[in-house]
């Protein structure tokens, strides 16, 4: 396909706008469209981008929709600017608009409040979102009335599926590279409603630098430094908004609720599957004896646990050795509750909460254009980020102990202390 049609598919029929408050108008062609009143794609729009992150930040209450629209925009911006810089493009229209498609549901298979629950689960929320467009009859007809191809769109998200299709291969790439539309949208997005100036990006300088050479989306040489911005900055939104003490605090209570209810039969991991903000909450009131479950009434009402003991992650350490299995957490949990038990009485077990974040990478390699339009992957000298990643990673992870505030932080201490030791 040449570069002009290629180009013409990617902006003919966009006859619908969206407002957006970080973008502006987002055009949009009828078919998908069509996509954002399908209820597994609507649903997105019940839950919140940041989970439980609006009682740190009062602003981030934007939701998972706004995102995946944000998604869908940058990534056709940068199909767009590939093909009007490019003669012939190994690109097919039903390609492009699965690539599209697969911007726009991305997140389908995601759980409410953010990472709460994402630990917990067996399954990505990739492989989730490939499993619905497969299995969703009227999600899956929407998808093919955009153009686009259900299979193609699902492997494209879910990387996991075996694929040696050149085509989809790129758009993964494209998709879930060290410059994607997601982490673009994301950073700045997040940053925009949460009132910090951390994660805003110079997003129409980064889409001018690229173009397409050697089967790939390759960035100008001179605006290398857009990529040590992109990975500062999700480094600053981790340190600021993502892993806030208050979140971290917030979230840790929601997952030990879940937790508990699973380990004594209370709800299975099944029954949380594609459910909004709203739906997560009824399950809960369901059981309303279950004492547990205050947790995810406190963190709600912004009453939140004290960070009361912290270190640096330690993959060696006595605490991370017997915790770091998310169900095996309870064990130290449980050493705690017995060392503080006697003096705090009105500690309950549950009240006990280690919280070990998820371990996150800095992805630095990307392909390079230089001005004699020679292609090559950076090397690690070429970004300094690269070469401090790793310790930006064992910076921002800690393993921490959380419990109510009444509990004297140097008790909390020793108990830490000693349940390291042990």
């Amino acid at each position: 396909m040449t570069g002009k049609d290629a180009e013409n598919i990617l902006t003919s029929g966009f006859v619908h706008t969206i407002k957006d408050p970080l973008w502006g108008n987002i055009p949009i062609e009828s078919g998908m469209r069509a996509l954002l009143s399908i209820p597994a794609v609507e649903k997105l729009s019940r839950i919140k981008q940041n989970g439980p992150a609006y009682r740190i930040y009062p602003g981030a209450v934007h939701t998972r929709l706004s995102h995946s629209i944000g998604v869908y925009h940058i990534g056709r911006r940068m199909l767009a600017e590939a093909a009007m810089k490019g003669h012939e493009l190994p690109f097919s229209e039903c390609g492009m608009k699965s690539f599209l498609a697969a911007c726009l549901l991305h997140d389908i298979g995601h759980f409410p409040y953010a990472h709460s629950l994402k630990e917990l689960s067996p399954k990505t929320h990739e492989e989730i979102a490939s499993e619905l467009i497969a299995d969703d009859r009227k999600l899956r007809d929407a998808v093919i009335a955009t153009g686009a191809d259900p299979q193609i769109t699902g492997a494209i998200i879910n990387t996991s599926i075996p694929s040696s299709d050149a085509e989809i291969l790129f758009y993964r790439h494209v998709l879930s590279g060290t410059l994607d539309p997601d982490k673009l949208d994301y950073l700045s997005r997040d940053a925009f409603f949460a009132g910090v100036p951390y994660g805003k990006q110079d997003t129409d300088f980064i889409i001018s630098s690229l173009s397409y050479a050697d089967s790939s989306l390759v960035l100008n040489e001179e605006a290398l430094s857009l990529v040590e911005q992109v990975l500062f900055s999700k480094y600053m939104m981790y340190r600021s908004l993502y892993w806030h003490k208050g979140v971290r605090s917030a979230t840790c209570m929601i997952k030990k609720a879940i937790i508990s209810a699973i380990d004594e039969n209370i709800i299975t991991f099944d029954a949380l599957y594609l459910k909004d903000d709203d739906e997560f909450r009824r399950i809960t009131e369901r059981y309303p004896s279950f004492k547990p479950f205050s947790l995810i009434d406190e963190a709600e009402h912004g009453r939140l646990f004290e960070r009361k003991a912290m270190r640096n992650f330690d993959e060696n350490g006595n605490i991370e050795r017997k915790a770091l299995p998310i169900k095996m957490r309870a064990v130290v949990e449980n050493e705690i509750y017995d060392m503080l038990k006697r003096k705090y009485t009105a500690l309950r077990p549950f009240e006990v909460i280690i919280d070990i974040p998820e371990p996150i990478s800095f992805e630095t390699k990307i392909r390079i254009k230089s001005e004699d339009g020679l292609v090559s992957e950076t090397q690690p000298d070429e970004i300094i980020f690269s070469q401090a990643s790793n310790l930006f990673s064992r910076n921002l992870r800690k393993t921490a102990l959380y419990l109510p505030q009444y509990v004297d932080t140097e008790d909390a201490r020793m108990a830490f202390m000693e349940a390291d030791r042990g």
